[in-house]
């Protein structure tokens, strides 16, 4: 059977840059193990595969797959099926919100297209907060793996901690981005952890953050651009970071070390001391179109 397929560049407005997705527009009749072979043949960090909703008022029903396993929720896929599937409705150019199904839950997401069809940008909202795992492994543990040294883990009163969204992840602040790019990919402690780095980017205004995530047992040694992550680092902030009352509006930069510049934005709101609403946003562009025949 022939299937559409859509290649897109995301979490950027340039072609061969962010994080590469590809999204198979008609996965109807595809069992798991289908699914999982075809995101192995493509070999992204992340493959979407689009399906009716099973709820009439939401746009549509989507599985992502790693080439390793499947995600109940991933951020870069969201992001590049909105925009994608927002520049195929008739209201192309409009502001657009809908909803897509994700086994995480209802992601609510408004996207906004170019007036050209090449892209847009989308932003979303997460269904579920950030969950704390626990503290995260020792410096002296984690430094040998990441070719580091104990000092160079740590920045300012952050140490490293286990944050959740669905996909898990050791977080792990570095003494600055000379460390974080010398980093050499590894495999987090924790089984099925991502293991995602964090510095402060001096170059950066405002809140802004240089991160690596590296997920070997997931099939991805070294990601672009991770939204789930990004999500799991407002549970991160929460616990490190001095935030007050409101919305608070953070830049996170991936994908530097790759040659893959990845812009992600990030907010979270905060009422009563506690975190209300973390939202993920950033833009996606078209890369390639054709025809899967499987």
């Amino acid at each position: 059977m022939a299937r559409r397929f859509v290649t897109l560049d995301v979490f950027t407005e340039d072609r061969l840059a962010g994080n590469p997705l590809a999204v198979v527009l008609d996965a109807e009749g595809l069992d798991t193990a289908a699914m999982q072979a075809i995101a192995r043949e493509f070999n992204l960090s992340e493959t979407v595969f689009v399906l009716p909703p099973t709820d009439a008022r939401q746009r549509a029903r989507v599985r992502i797959f790693t080439p390793g396993r499947e995600l109940p929720f991933a951020g870069h896929p969201t992001v590049g099926t909105a925009v994608l599937l927002a520049l195929r409705d008739p209201a192309r150019g409009d502001a657009r919100a809908f909803g897509l199904e994700e086994e995480i839950g209802i992601v609510p997401c408004v996207v906004e297209t170019w007036g050209d069809g090449s892209g847009g940008r989308a932003r979303f909202r997460l269904p579920v907060l950030p969950e704390y795992l626990g503290p995260g492994p020792e410096p002296a543990i984690l430094a040998p793996r990441l070719g580091l040294t104990p000092g160079d883990i740590g920045s300012g009163r952050h140490a490293p901690s286990r944050h959740g969204v669905g996909p898990r992840f050791t977080c792990v602040p570095v003494a600055s981005v000379a460390a974080l790019d010398a980093a050499r990919p590894a495999q987090a402690p924790e089984p099925g952890d991502g293991l995602y780095l964090y510095a402060p980017d001096p170059e950066g205004t405002g809140r802004c953050w240089r991160v690596r995530m590296f997920a070997p047992d997931l099939g991805v040694p070294e990601d672009p651009a991770t939204g789930s992550a990004a999500a799991a680092f407002a549970g991160v902030l929460m616990q490190f970071e001095p935030l007050g009352e409101g919305a608070h509006d953070v830049t996170i930069r991936q994908g530097e070390a790759m040659g893959r510049p990845s812009t992600i934005a990030l907010q979270l709101t905060i009422e009563s001391g506690a975190l209300r609403g973390v939202e993920i946003g950033g833009a996606a562009v078209i890369v390639s179109d054709g025809t899967l025949h499987v």
